[in-house]
C-alpha cells in the first residue's frame, strides 16, 4: 500500500472529486493496483473510452489521488489516500456543510425523511454503545 499522511489526506480532501474521478477511486481501492484497461473493466456499462479514463486518472494525479509505477512500456496506477480516510474526512465535509457540524441534525434529517427507520437508528446506537 502507498498510502500518504494525515496533514496530504486533509490537504487533498479539500480538491472535490467530480463523480467520474470517484468512480475510478472505486476501483482502485478494491483492486489496490490497476492499468487503465484493468479499471475501464470494473467499469460499468457503458463503459467509458480508454483515453476518458486515461485523462480522469492522471487528473486524479495532478490531485495527488493517484500515483503510478512502470510496469513495462505501460503503468499501474494505486491510490494514495485510502477509502476509510477518504469516506471519513467526506462524511465530516457533509456533516460541516449541510448540518452546522451537527451529527444528531445529520441523523434527524435523515429519519425525517424516511431515509433511515427505527430499526437502522438502533443498530447505530448499539455499535456506538460497544
Amino acid at each position: 500500500m502507498h498510502y500518504i499522511t494525515k496533514t496530504l489526506v486533509e490537504k487533498m480532501i479539500k480538491k472535490s472529486l467530480t463523480k467520474a474521478e470517484e468512480q475510478i477511486m472505486q476501483v482502485l481501492w478494491r483492486i489496490d493496483m490497476a492499468s487503465v484497461s484493468d479499471v475501464i473493466k470494473l467499469l460499468p456499462k457503458p463503459k467509458p473510452a480508454y483515453n476518458t479514463v486515461s485523462t480522469i486518472i492522471r487528473i486524479l494525479e495532478n490531485k495527488e489521488f493517484v500515483s503510478h509505477e512502470q510496469k513495462g512500456r505501460g503503468y499501474l496506477y494505486f491510490p494514495l489516500i485510502d477509502k476509510e480516510k477518504y469516506s471519513q474526512q467526506t462524511a465530516k465535509k457533509l456533516v460541516d456543510n449541510y448540518f452546522e457540524g451537527s451529527f444528531k441534525s445529520m441523523v434527524s434529517f435523515f429519519i425525517e425523511k424516511k431515509e433511515m427507520d427505527i430499526n437502522e437508528l438502533e443498530e447505530i446506537l448499539k455499535q456506538i454503545n460497544k
